[in-house]
């Protein structure tokens, strides 16, 4: 496959999709079918399928905005005249936000532009696992946008452009991604033999829990009921993906996360591929998205000096927990920054303390506000660097946002997690109390006690923390709308965000969701 032909696939299904089931669209390509079928195969379109992820999940704008900044873990502060940008993370954050929102019409864009580009795949002859890793990825995108908005909008792969797509409401789009993943499965790879960065079983697998998991969630945001049935499938299914002997806890947390995540982690079940050389990997930077948004403008990597998450969450850790943070080999010995929470003085790779923009010492503080001002506004609420930086796959590469840390989507301990909230929504505390601790301990934390449904939550927070699970986790806990650090209380219809305004306007099956 040469370049051309690669970014003429990009470009047809790129263009043709970018907002593929709004109506919103105009193909813009003078290629007759006999000319596309020439020079675009599945491969080509499966490979710019993958890319699409890139926008909706690593580009913090996207769906990883709304699922974080909307919580107890995240913040975005207006810092004097930075991070403004006319109050929308301050929205996200305060559960003020409306229809005409830009990252929720970002985010409902780029996920359907994932699903046509995935769809697309199919009217070009795929093998049958070519097609079902393209299923796998529309079946993702459309498992994002049910959760977030409750309706699905869907255009078969042989509807005609022109054609308004069809809306599935919450439980018809929940039945048809659950038959979905079960069919597609016996065409996708087994783990490890296909790699994380590639649609899997596992990863189908572990989608199907998911569901299961919010299913009486997703039916009712306001009082969530769990189905023994569902709980038990949730289990079982669990027990398939551990059968598999694929999967164990990482020694070191951060490896997960790191620039060699696709060796040395052996918990991550599916990924994005990441790294120098666009045309040449499935995705984008991790780095990039995870890392530059948090640190100051004077740390190496160089940041933006944005995004924290708040006291109140952080202060759920105990001092030994190793999920907390502190040096990283091939980081903090390469640029004298340390992973995870960043809170207190940093300083450089000779241990010199840094000084921010103001001459003020470099120190983040417990304290952050909203609208942040002062002298000390650049430093204030605690960092958080999931991801350690890659400072090795090139000269250039923190700079050319070319590192190599494959984004991780699913991991293996939040199969742990889901697995021992389904065991104790059905009574069997015990068990699921085991399976917490033995976690914990190879994380460094205390025995967790008497397991209830509150201390399961906050451990899925600590485990799971800036991953853009816990929105989701906060309304099937029934948390959402309770008042935390800088969000009160607030209105049911939260639950779920508004369909964008622009998308109302073109597609007239789509039902604006209640409230708005």
């Amino acid at each position: 496959m040469t370049k051309n032909i690669f970014r003429s696939a990009l470009i047809v299904a790129t263009i043709a999709g970018f907002q593929a089931c709004g109506l919103n669209e105009k193909l813009g390509s003078t290629l007759t079918r006999e000319e596309a079928d020439s020079v675009i195969t599945a491969s080509s379109l499966l490979q710019s399928a993958y890319d699409n992820l890139q926008m909706p999940y690593q580009d913090f704008g996207n769906t990883w905005g709304l699922s974080q900044m909307t919580t107890d873990e995240t913040v975005g502060p207006t810092r004097g005249g930075d991070w403004d940008d006319n109050g929308v993370w301050r929205a996200l954050h305060e559960h003020s936000w409306n229809s005409d929102h830009a990252h929720i019409q970002n985010a409902f864009t780029n996920l359907l532009t994932l699903q046509f580009s995935a769809s697309n795949v199919l009217n070009f002859r795929p093998s049958a696992n070519q097609a079902a890793q393209a299923r796998f990825l529309r079946a993702l995108s459309m498992f994002s946008v049910l959760d977030l908005w409750g309706q699905v909008p869907f255009r078969k792969p042989t509807d005609t452009l022109l054609k308004a797509p069809v809306v599935m409401k919450t439980q018809e789009a929940f039945d048809f991604i659950v038959a979905e993943l079960n069919d597609m499965m016996k065409d996708l790879g087994d783990r490890p033999v296909t790699e994380a960065y590639v649609a899997n079983k596992d990863a189908a697998r572990f989608l199907l829990m998911k569901l299961y998991l919010n299913k009486g969630a997703f039916l009712n945001r306001k009082a969530p009921t769990f189905d023994a049935a569902d709980m038990q499938k949730v289990i079982a299914i669990a027990d398939q993906i551990s059968g598999t002997g694929n999967y164990s806890l990482a020694a070191d947390y951060f490896d997960n996360f790191a620039r060699d995540n696709d060796v040395k982690s052996k918990e991550n079940i599916f990924t994005q591929q990441n790294g120098p050389g666009f045309s040449t990997v499935r995705g984008g930077n991790a780095t990039y998205a995870r890392t530059k948004f948090t640190v100051h403008y004077n740390q190496v990597p160089s940041g933006w000096n944005g995004f924290t998450t708040l006291s109140d969450f952080y202060d759920k850790f105990e001092a030994a927990d190793r999920r907390i943070g502190g040096p990283y080999k091939g980081v903090t010995d390469t640029s004298g920054m340390n992973v995870g929470f960043l809170i207190g003085q940093q300083y450089d790779v000779n241990h010199n303390p840094l000084k921010d923009r103001k001459g003020n010492n470099l120190a983040f503080t417990r304290e952050v506000q909203l609208k942040e001002s002062g002298n000390n506004l650049e430093v204030t609420g605690i960092r958080v660097v999931k991801y350690p930086p890659d400072f090795f796959t090139s000269k250039k590469s923190i700079e050319n946002n070319e590192a190599s840390n494959d984004y991780v989507f699913f991991r293996y301990a939040d199969v742990l997690l889901m697995k021992a909230e389904a065991l104790l929504r059905t009574g069997n505390a015990g068990a699921a109390q085991a399976i917490v601790d033995d976690l914990r301990q190879k994380r460094g934390a205390s025995a967790i006690g008497a397991l209830d449904l509150n201390k399961l939550l906050d451990e899925r927070g600590r485990e799971l923390y800036w991953e853009g699970w816990r929105r989701q986790d906060l309304i099937r806990f029934g948390k959402f709308l309770l008042p935390w650090q800088l969000k009160p209380s607030d209105d049911p219809k939260y639950l779920l965000f508004p369909i964008p305004t622009s998308d109302l306007a073109v597609n007239p099956n789509l039902v604006q969701n209640p409230g708005y």
